[in-house]
């Protein structure tokens, strides 16, 4: 996949990793930009916008702000891409959120990290796959983690909604690959951007370093090229996923003594 003339959608593009792939793609000329975030983050866009400009001066950039946990929001964001470009070639499904919790956080929590972290794919997978299917070409580019690999010491919330991308990923690989649609997942660690900034346990994701959003960027723009399922920021945790996986419970016991080091473990009856 070469991301020359195509038109690109990047969702949670006011920040972090969606406003660094954003910079980093116009570079690579495409088509068109459309970049989405909340309505609240229209500052953000713009500021994206601006950065964009200084790079590719000529490239044609749709804003449309919403929300990617309401399905009509996404299809509405669909529906102003096809009538400026015409098509969508690579959807980024790229929006995520930090509502940590466990078993016993409320459901509203549960459901928010549901929404955005697996309904959202869904959503854009709804929307784009079926023309994509019928030009027999397009791009699902999700943006996951390593928890959804490997797991998320401070939050069940999260890990849980990542995990469940993975998979859906991997279904929706399975089903269209073979119709030209190509499907990826972005899973680094910690990532320079506000979202880990002071975040409870963040020390366990950053135990492998701290990757600059600009350097995974290009990361991934390297990943798509290949056409890479996994396209891991930090190339270690292809070592700790096949550790999980030849021997399920020695990794279980060394997650234990590891969130025990890192005081991440619940104590009895805190917070009930």
């Amino acid at each position: 996949m070469k991301l020359e003339h195509k038109v690109i959608v990047i969702t949670g593009a006011a920040s972090g990793i969606g406003s660094a792939l954003a910079t980093r793609f116009a570079s690579e000329r495409p088509a068109g930009l459309v970049l989405t975030d909340l309505p609240s983050q229209s500052a953000g866009l713009d500021a994206t916008r601006k950065a964009i400009s200084v790079i590719a001066p000529d490239l044609a950039v749709l804003i449309h702000p919403g929300d990617v946990g309401n399905e009509a929001q996404v299809q509405a964001l669909v529906a102003a891409a096809q009538a400026r470009f015409g098509r969508i070639d690579v959807f980024c499904s790229n929006a995520g959120l930090i509502r940590d919790g466990d078993e016993h956080t409320q459901d509203a929590d549960w459901q928010l990290n549901w929404q955005v972290h697996v309904m959202a794919h869904v959503y854009a997978a709804r929307a784009v796959v079926p023309q994509m299917r019928a030009r027999g070409e397009g791009y699902l580019l999700n943006t996951v983690s390593a928890a959804g690999l490997l797991t998320s010491l401070p939050s069940a919330t999260y890990a849980v909604s990542k995990h469940a991308a993975i998979g859906l990923a991997e279904w929706l690989s399975v089903q269209h690959g073979e119709a030209g649609v190509r499907v990826s997942v972005l899973c680094p660690q910690a990532v320079d951007t506000p979202m880990i900034a002071g975040r409870a346990g963040s020390s366990a994701a950053k135990n492998d370093g701290v990757i600059a959003a600009d350097a995974l960027a290009d990361v991934v723009v390297e990943g798509m090229e290949r056409e890479t399922f996994l396209i891991l920021p930090h190339p270690q945790v292809l070592e700790y996923y096949q550790r999980k996986a030849g021997d399920y419970d020695r990794w279980l016991g060394g997650m234990r003594r590891f969130a025990a080091k890192l005081g991440v473990l619940p104590q009895p009856n805190a917070g009930r």
